[in-house]
């Protein structure tokens, strides 16, 4: 969680005002990762050092308390260089207030400053260490340690650069984290590292960059890695899947290898999403674990500590130019991102599918994994491990995978997963699934799976990402960017990507040829289908409107259609803050039926498949205790339709089962944004979540 970004321009002139609003807007487009409070760190006029200026809530909080400091920020003052780091917080350590806002400062004079996302997971250690060294802490904050480490080093080591300094604090630390630093001892400098959590460097200058990559220098292991606070962990090296690991040696400590020359105008951008940057440029670098990226005199350079080395990290960094359209993260006509994102479907599993469907010759590609189906043919069998939305597509896509592969499919939440000592073998294909790729607990599942030497693969809708990066193969869901916390267009297209894999495995079987065409017509309608649903928005928002004031509801199914019930349920609870149970209707007369009663809103998916009659049994039974459905089935059932309580049932038009549940899903997507307008919630940014979980 959380969102850091930071700009540093070099001979570029710019106003405070314009950095700061640089900064804000960058925040701003970066909310949805944290929304409690909020922080900028700025070099103040008169050479002041640094100026902090925090605030709890949102971003727009933080803009009008600095709007009233004009005056003494000196607006209109032009710097030509200049350094300027800024967050937006999630809180994990520490309720949010100013204090526990970042960023976080080494002392009262502000010499150095830091804004990070994730946890140290050995801050109490290393506070008591600072502590007995005299250092003053002020905050709740596990981030605190950090900036009081980093001058702790510094005055051991007062002739160590400001890289080599945080290369020396990394290393005392242990968890999920991505850093920026500033400081007033090395003015113009900004340095930023990252193990777990994203970050990526944005690059503008009007110069042409010497190469389309940077290289990488290696770090020597460095002096006081072992404090009696902890040392941090060793990284065992990864072996290749397919060769044995040839260690690099680290490559001597030298000079800094520039992109562009000193002389350059250059900006640089740090940020933990593409999105803050895209409007800025486009030319980014993703940084790796354990890189440390300095930019000193407009030079930036990356480096990376020798215990970092691994046989399959490249040793360059490439420079990638995102595809993103500053107009995909705007909000255009609509409301809110949500409500934008329900809308977009039609066209986002058009752009999962293109150039992978051959439509008229019956032919699914995915570019991603076709080097690999031989392997995954060969498997012992597949798992599938998730969290949250990316958990209910695995469960939406289970029964399809199995009848189409003819594999055993296991499905695991990925914080369970870690939870136990399961058993993991070099012929199991484990897909990990993650809409931002940087899913802590999924994450720490791969690299779980990836020792034991499982094939990984990767499903998640964020080029350059963690989990991309560090998959064996894996398939880009291609969604477009999704900024509203809770998932919609993604989790279509993650179903869609599931699907797809199962039509590529099935493609050698002959019995299963009517099958696959039956799904792969079914696949060409799919946009046309998902418009119509969509046009039963006005008859949500009715039912919406009886539903708000209530305290539960019920949504059951089976089949393909459970998934549906638990990802309905979990858009409910995280929008409306009402509570919501999904259950599986053929586990209704073993306890969930006592629940239901007249008073007790029940909202029950029916569609004409295999299982149809169990539904309809279901269904009777509710009607017995006085229950009062409000239907989502097929249309033109009347005879499933004349069951719903005044009339309250939707349409879906009918589709291969399999891909039911996409269409089945909408309606509960509309239903739960309608009722959090209704009762007057934050839609995009639900009190407590976030989108981009990278801490467990």
């Amino acid at each position: 969680m959380c969102g850091i970004f930071a700009y540093l321009n070099y001979l570029t002139p710019k106003t405070r005002k314009e950095i700061l609003d640089i900064l804000l807007n960058g925040l701003k487009r970066l909310e949805y990762r944290g929304y409690d409070s909020a922080g900028v760190g700025i070099d103040g006029p008169n050479d002041e050092g640094i100026i902090l200026v925090k605030e709890k809530g949102k971003v727009k909080m933080l803009e009008n308390k600095i709007m009233g400091l004009e005056a003494s920020l000196k607006f209109d003052t032009e710097l030509e260089m200049h350094v300027g780091i800024s967050h937006t917080r999630w809180a994990t350590h520490g309720e949010p207030s100013e204090v526990n806002s970042h960023p976080h400062r080494s002392d009262e004079s502000n010499r150095f400053v830091v804004v990070h996302n994730g946890i140290i997971t050995n801050y109490k250690e290393v506070k008591m260490f600072l502590q007995s060294k005299g250092h003053q802490f002020e905050s709740e904050t596990d981030t605190e340690v950090i900036s009081k480490l980093i001058k702790h080093l510094h005055d051991k080591y007062p002739g160590d650069s400001f890289r080599r300094l945080v290369e020396k604090c990394i290393q005392q630390l242990e968890g999920a984290f991505a850093c920026c630093f500033k400081s007033s001892v090395f003015p113009g400098q900004c340095v930023a590292s990252r193990r777990g959590s994203p970050l990526l460097v944005g690059i503008k200058t009007e110069s042409v960059l010497e190469s389309d990559s940077i290289p990488v220098q290696y770090s020597k292991d460095l002096e006081g890695k072992k404090h009696h606070f902890g040392a941090s962990g060793t990284t065992t090296p990864q072996q290749s899947r397919k060769t044995s690991a040839e260690f690099r040696m680290a490559a001597p400590e030298g000079e800094s290898i520039s992109m562009c020359k000193p002389s350059d105008k250059v900006e640089y951008f740090f940020a933990s999403d593409a999105s803050a940057i895209i409007e800025h440029t486009n030319r980014v670098i993703f940084l790796e674990d354990d890189d440390v990226a300095a930019v000193a005199n407009g030079v930036l350079s990356i480096h990376r500590i020798q215990r970092a080395l691994d046989a399959s990290g490249p040793k360059d960094r490439e420079i990638a130019s995102l595809q993103m359209e500053i107009e995909q993260i705007m909000k255009g006509d609509f409301s809110t991102f949500m409500q934008k994102e329900i809308f977009e479907q039609p066209e986002s599993v058009v752009n999962t599918m293109r150039g992978r469907i051959n439509f008229d010759a019956g032919e699914v590609t995915l570019g991603g994994i076709k080097d690999f189906v031989p392997e995954i043919k060969r498997c012992r069998r597949l798992l599938l491990i998730a969290c949250g939305t990316s958990y209910h597509s695995a469960i939406a896509s289970r029964a399809l995978l199995e009848e189409m592969t003819e594999l055993p499919v296991m499905l695991d939440l990925a914080s369970d997963f870690l939870d136990r000592n399961t058993p993991i073998f070099r012929d199991d294909v484990c897909f990990f699934i993650s809409q931002s790729g940087e899913t802590a607990d999924t994450l720490n599942a791969l690299r779980y799976c990836k020792q034991r030497g499982a094939l990984i693969v990767g499903i998640t809708n964020t080029v350059g990402s963690t989990i991309s990066r560090e998959s064996h193969c894996g398939v880009h869901i291609n969604a477009g960017p999704e900024i509203g916390v809770a998932s919609t267009k993604a989790y279509t297209s993650q179903i869609l990507c599931l699907t797809m894999f199962g039509l590529v495995l099935s493609e050698d079987r002959m019995s299963l040829r009517p099958r696959r065409q039956e799904i792969i017509n079914s696949l060409k309608n799919l946009p046309e289908l998902i418009k119509e649903v969509l046009k039963q928005d006005e008859k949500v928002l009715n039912i919406a409107k009886q539903l708000y004031k209530k305290r539960s509801i019920l949504i059951m199914g089976r089949g393909y259609n459970f998934s549906t019930c638990l990802e309905g349920a979990l858009k409910i609870k995280e929008l409306t803050y009402m509570h919501c149970e999904g259950i599986q209707s053929g586990e209704l007369k073993h306890g969930p039926l006592a629940l239901v009663d007249e008073t007790v809103p029940i909202i029950m998916i029916i569609m004409r498949d295999n299982v149809h009659s169990k539904c309809m049994n279901a269904l009777q039974q509710v009607t017995a205790r006085k229950g009062r459905p409000i239907l989502i089935c097929e249309q033109g059932d009347i005879e499933t339709q004349k069951w719903a309580a005044e009339d309250n049932f939707i349409e879906i038009p009918k589709t291969v089962d399999s891909l039911q549940s996409i269409l089945t899903v909408i309606p509960m997507q509309l239903l739960s944004y309608h009722l959090a307008v209704l009762r007057e919630c934050n839609v995009d940014c639900p009190r407590n979540l976030a989108k981009s979980v990278t801490v467990e």
